[in-house]
């Protein structure tokens, strides 16, 4: 099993992750609240700003202060350093 880091020491297995999103967009948000009232959520920002949404396989949504971009190239095995971290 493989495992993604998605910032202050955090992580979440590679195969449970269904989509990376942008926090910004009126889904996204919505999708945040809605999982929020539902108990759905995983909040591993510590605090910073949301910068990816994860939706894994299970319907929970996981918060990270990591880029979407940044948490794709470490899926995909690169080496990426983020100043989140």
């Amino acid at each position: 099993m493989k495992f993604i880091n998605i910032g202050f020491n955090n992580m979440i297995a590679a195969n449970r992750i269904i989509a990376l999103i942008g926090p910004d967009s009126a889904p996204s948000k919505r999708l945040i609240q809605e999982a929020k009232d539902e108990g759905r959520v995983l909040d591993c920002t510590s605090g910073r700003r949301t910068r990816a949404v994860i939706v894994t396989d299970s319907d929970h949504v996981v918060l990270s202060a990591i880029q979407t971009e940044t948490i794709a190239a470490r899926m995909m095995g690169e080496e990426v350093h983020d100043d989140a971290e």
